[in-house]
């Protein structure tokens, strides 16, 4: 009879000792961040598209500002002869807002 209760013992104590195996705790994953710092940095997709575009428009004012500058040594060659073109003081300026510009996007 001393078996009995000790063999029910023994029985409930594998029960209860393989249902703990058997639980496993689950991991729950944090919610998305609700910081609006993070919705409102760009992809890297989007920072690349714009770097593109950037680098597209700075290609198209250095082009322009070579051919403005190609024009200024007949323009100088004419202050020499005596004419004053009128626009050459106008491109002038439009070369150093051009190099000003292009200056300021180059440099880190």
């Amino acid at each position: 009879m001393r078996r009995l209760p000790v063999l029910a013992i023994l029985v409930l104590f594998c029960a209860l000792s393989t249902d703990a195996l058997q639980h496993r705790p689950t991991l729950i994953t944090p919610p998305p961040s609700m910081n609006s710092d993070d919705a409102s940095k760009p992809t890297p997709e989007q920072v690349t598209l714009r770097k593109r575009i950037d680098l597209l428009q700075l290609q198209k004012e250095a082009d322009d500002l070579a051919r403005t500058a190609e024009t200024i040594p007949s323009d100088v060659a004419s202050v020499r002869k005596g004419m004053l073109p009128k626009d050459v003081v106008q491109k002038l300026k439009q070369i150093e807002k051009l190099s000003k510009h292009l200056r300021s996007q180059l440099n880190p």
